[in-house]
């Protein structure tokens, strides 16, 4: 099969980023791709290259989405930041003072922030859900949760909220706005501020889907979750949380990653679609003092705010070094770094898919894929990075 070739902008000075990214597709596993990046408010890459689906028969084109997976808990934290500048939402007070029902279970002191920061404790539900409930019921999902105690204290350990962050960040926006995640981005983020993220949607845009390839790890390869190979039956506390957050609900047998249902569904931690270009218009908003074409996204004290360390340590759920602010994962040096810069901010998906703002460069960066990879520290994103900042 021929290759797909590379098309989009890549302004002179920039051209390191363009090799990179065809090294990607060419020696470093990518089918589809797309990279983006905005320096100061100015788009100076915009590439995209490679195919839709395995069996590369559909070129990957201008304007092509792809499952950016965990990107949408930053992004859900970015709509629950807007409640908060509007002064609908305290970070300090109990999520009961907007949603009572959630006051149970040990809960009801539980301040907002701990939900943006992985401090909840609630990364799972213990009590067995109906296949595809993530992908079914809203309601199902969010009283789950609601009846859920803690499985640590909230606030003095922290855990990754792979699959329920959404949910809990959600269910206060919507209580709070009235709007459920999927609406409020489109109305606030896509029509307002031109990003094309999607969070549910009908088949009118499944043209432009790229189909999700799974990893395929190699002979002897490590697992990157050890953990979900041990039986639930025989574990307890956290050690069961971490085998439920991924387990529980078991998926639905239509629910496949590339199904209608998947891509119909109002799952905001794991199920959004977007492209590069969208993913670096926002970060390179947040970079850019909170402003995109003159528009505010959230205003600079409380992009700072949200860039402040909460979580920092032991993840008790990933098992490994994690460090948080406010629905962003913040970079780590030497274990997990956004580039050089020490106010780097922004949120890793599955394989390699990435969005972050560098605020003392002024970048805006996003890529994404469809076939999945190391995720930890994946040598597709690591290479685009690293040539982002030798063009500065």
């Amino acid at each position: 099969m021929s290759e797909a070739p590379t098309e989009g902008i890549c302004l002179a000075g920039f051209e390191r980023v363009r090799e990179e990214f065809e090294r990607n597709l060419r020696e470093r596993g990518d089918v589809g791709a797309a990279v983006a990046v905005v320096v100061g408010g100015t788009p100076v890459v915009d590439l995209w290259g490679g195919w839709l689906d395995a069996g590369r028969t559909r070129p990957w084109g201008r304007d092509s989405i792809v499952n950016v997976w965990s990107l949408g808990k930053a992004v859900t934290g970015i709509c629950l930041l807007q409640q908060v500048e509007a002064g609908r939402v305290e970070l300090e007070a109990p999520v009961a003072r907007y949603w009572p029902e959630f006051g149970q279970a040990g809960k009801d002191d539980l301040p907002v922030r701990y939900l943006l920061s992985h401090q909840a404790g609630l990364p799972a539900v213990r009590k067995p859900l109906p296949p595809g409930a993530n992908l079914l019921s809203w309601e199902t999902m969010t009283a789950a949760l609601a009846e859920q105690a803690p499985w640590w204290t909230p606030g003095e350990r922290f855990g990754y909220h792979v699959n329920t962050f959404g949910f809990l960040a959600g269910e206060v926006l919507r209580r709070v706005d009235g709007r459920g995640v999927g609406t409020y981005i489109r109305e606030e983020l896509a029509e307002k501020h031109g990003v094309d993220f999607l969070v549910g949607f009908g088949p009118e845009h499944d043209a432009r889907v790229a189909d999700w390839i799974p990893y395929q790890a190699e002979a002897g390869e490590e697992s990157q979750r050890p953990w979900l190979g041990r039986d639930p039956a025989t574990l307890s506390g956290v050690e069961l949380a971490r085998v439920l957050a991924y387990r529980n609900p078991p998926g639905h047998p239509e629910g496949g990653v590339n199904s209608r249902m998947w891509r119909a569904a109002e799952y905001p931690s794991t199920n959004p679609h977007s492209n590069a270009r969208a993913v670096a218009r926002l970060f390179g908003a947040l970079a850019d003092g909170g402003n995109v074409d003159g528009k505010q996204v959230l205003p600079p004290e409380l992009i700072e705010r949200a860039n402040t360390i909460e979580a920092d340590g032991e993840d008790a759920v990933l098992g490994r070094p994690n460090r948080f602010g406010l629905g962003f994962q913040l970079t780590n040096p030497g274990i997990r770094p956004l580039g050089p810069n020490a106010r780097a901010f922004g949120h890793y998906g599955n394989g390699a898919i990435l969005g972050f703002a560098d605020p003392d460069a002024g970048v805006g960066f996003g890529f994404v894929c469809n076939r999945a990879g190391k995720s930890w520290r994946d040598p597709r994103n690591i290479a685009l990075i690293d040539a982002v900042y030798g063009c500065l």
